[in-house]
């Protein structure tokens, strides 16, 4: 075969091929050959038809899996040749029958990016201690004990700082409702009744809390919030809103003890000791969990500070799709509405285009490292995650790997374990660091 290949910018390449004619009438044969022996034609015995009848009654099949299997062929043979990784070949183009009995076409190859390796052994990563401090399961238990106080109302002395405050607001921007400024719905920003408050610098929105102290119930005041720049709705960023706020009541918190009246309240049989060893437990694993998270992050922004390499257009276009689509349906889940979600499209694609990228370079990188450290997925590893994830499911496992199989669907998965074989082998090769002065990242 006379094999061309012309590599182009951005992972693309064009493949000229021209078969031979004695390829050609070899492969033709043996595949006329292969269906005199099987064809059932009327008047003739199996496998005893001559060869025209054959041709006539079949040419078109002989023709099209003849073109198929040299086109394949050919495809094989290129990447043997040119020593090429293609990820997707393009439908073939331009299909000619030469005069001399050969055959000659051209199609678009999508190759995977040539991925150089930096120095991947003993990369540093800088984390918390793993033991969990006793502050924060201190701080646990305070929150237990929050959830399940009484409140008392304060009736001889103003609105504190850490009080829960009842109140009736409504708002405005620049003299118009909020929702009226908008021009859509704006949710708790517009008003509420009766909406209980805590008194926190942290709560509701930057300074409105702190406006509420030394008010008594029944009073009302003029309460004027600036947003922040990175406020979620963009119409509002930077705004001064005016909340016209009533306070209807005050009420403080007591909590409950921390004893096993608390811990029956939690869950009925059990002491207040072994709560707190099975809250520590879940607090210690959950920690290590994000330990764990925040070393393969600062491997993969290592990889992202030090390597570069062109990508095809049409990866990162299908991944920023993907990771577009993801952050609209946590933005919904999380009360955002179709008009928020329109109005921040280009931020969402310009984010989800460069989560995309960083996406599709680690993944690559890792491959290659899987490839150079030659670590594989078996048969064995391979069921068995399948059979995990049947099992996650509620599904047959016999019927859920031959569903796998017939949607293609096996090798992703196979792919998918042996990059996170890679990771773990990165995380074991990595040098940690650990820092009281680190924070633990969500």
């Amino acid at each position: 075969m006379n094999i061309v290949v012309e590599k182009q910018p951005k992972c693309v390449a064009t493949l000229r091929v021209e078969i031979p004619a004695g390829k050609v009438a070899s492969e033709r044969n043996q595949i006329l050959r292969t269906y005199t022996n099987k064809a059932r034609i009327p008047g003739f015995r199996p496998g005893k038809a001559p060869l025209a009848v054959v041709e006539k009654r079949y040419g078109k099949d002989i023709a099209d899996e003849l073109r198929s299997k040299l086109i394949n062929e050919a495809y094989d043979e290129a990447i043997q040749q040119e020593s090429l990784k293609v990820l997707e070949f393009g439908m073939a183009q331009a299909i000619t029958d030469l005069p001399d009995g050969g055959l000659s076409f051209e199609t678009t190859l999508m190759l995977a990016p040539d991925v150089q390796l930096p120095e991947y052994k003993g990369i540093t990563v800088i984390v918390p201690p793993a033991d969990l401090p006793e502050e924060e399961l201190t701080q646990q238990f305070e929150s237990l004990r929050e959830r399940f106080a009484d409140f008392q109302p304060v009736e001889d002395r103003a609105a504190a700082m850490g009080d829960f405050a009842v109140i009736d607001y409504s708002s405005s921007v620049n003299g118009q409702a909020t929702e009226e400024f908008l021009g859509k719905p704006a949710d708790y920003l517009a008003g509420r009744q009766d909406f209980w408050l805590r008194l926190d610098e942290g709560a509701f929105l930057p300074g409105f809390c702190v406006q509420l102290v030394g008010m008594n119930p029944g009073e009302s005041r003029e309460i004027t919030v600036t947003l922040p720049e990175d406020f979620p709705i963009e119409e509002l960023r930077s705004c001064e809103m005016l909340f016209s706020s009533s306070l209807k009541e005050i009420k403080r918190a007591i909590l409950p003890d921390l004893d096993d009246a608390l811990a029956a309240r939690l869950a009925p049989g059990k002491s207040i000791e072994e709560i707190t060893a099975v809250i520590r437990d879940n607090m210690q694993y959950e920690r290590q969990r994000k330990i764990n998270d925040m070393k393969v992050n600062q491997i993969v922004a290592h990889f992202n500070a030090n390597v570069d390499f062109e990508l095809p257009d049409e990866l990162i276009a299908q991944e920023t799709q993907t990771q577009a689509d993801s952050m609209v349906e946590r933005g919904i889940q999380a009360g955002m509405s179709e008009d928020e979600v329109q109005s921040q499209q280009a931020e969402i694609f310009a984010t989800a285009q460069h989560q995309a990228v960083s996406n599709l370079r680690t993944n690559f990188i890792l491959q290659e490292i899987a490839r150079v450290e030659n670590i594989t997925v078996n048969d064995k590893e391979l069921v068995g995650h399948l059979v995990q994830i049947a099992a996650s499911r509620k599904l047959a496992p016999q019927k859920f790997i031959k569903d796998m199989q017939r949607s293609g669907r096996i090798s992703n998965v196979r792919q998918s374990m042996t990059i996170g074989k890679a990771i773990d082998f990165l995380v074991e090769q990595a040098i940690v660091q650990e820092d009281t002065a680190t924070p633990l990242n969500d």
